[in-house]
Parts: C-alpha cells; structure tokens; sequence
C-alpha cells in the first residue's frame, strides 16, 4: 500500500501551493503549518535543494473524531502535504494517506475514519 496519494502536473510551484490551499479549504481542511525545507535548509546546513513546501492540514471536526478514537492519534496529525519541484517545469502535490498511516493503531473505528479523510485528501489532489 502507498503510503501517499500524489499528482505531478506541468505547472508552476507557486501556482500550485495556491491551488493546494484552496482546494485543502474547499474539503474543509485548514493550514497550520507550512515548512519551506528549501529554507530551512539553507539556513541550516547550508544545503541547496529544490522547492519543497509542507502544509500541515487539519479538519478540525474530523481531528476531534479521530482524538476521541485514540487518545495518542495526535501524535500522528496534522495531514501532511508536500509541494515539491519534481523538475523540467513539473511540480507535484503529495498528501499522507492516512489509512496507510494508521495501519500502526489496531482501531476499526479509527480505520473507517481515516477513510473518510483519504477520501478528502483524494479530492484535494485532484482538484489542484
């Protein structure tokens, strides 16, 4: 199993941390973080890299659900979703599929509700 559902699309970075926002705020999700590893790496190890952006997305009724189910799940949230220069005017958008993440809880209910943010995150993708 993947353990992350992706998109390569022949558009700009920039565009498409626009359209990934959106498209998060579309499925009801919001921004928390977002970690420019291009920066950060520079600045701390002096390292170039390309364009590489992490959006930490939460929805926050369906992270209320999921932390009733498993006290510990917030360990694994928020979502994360990579933006990422692939190269030759490519540049993909990647979410966490959180089904494959929480294979690690042995918790039905948990399962059945990663489900439903799989689905969300599905849609994000494929709206960018």
């Amino acid at each position: 199993m993947a353990y992350y559902i992706n998109r390569v699309l022949p558009v700009a970075f920039d565009v498409v941390i626009a359209r990934t926002k959106e498209a998060l705020k579309t499925e009801g999700f919001g921004v928390l973080t977002e970690i420019n590893v291009q920066e950060t790496l520079r600045a701390k190890i002096g390292v170039d890299f390309p364009k590489y952006v992490i959006l930490g997305a939460c929805n926050p009724a369906l992270a209320h659900e999921a932390l009733q189910l498993e006290n510990k799940v917030g360990t694994m949230l928020p979502c994360n979703v990579v933006v990422r220069d692939a190269g030759g005017g490519q540049t993909e958008v990647a979410a966490i599929d959180p089904v494959a993440s929480m294979q690690a809880i042995d918790n039905p209910a948990l399962k059945r509700a990663a489900e439903v943010v799989r689905a969300k995150l599905e849609k994000v993708v494929a709206q960018v």
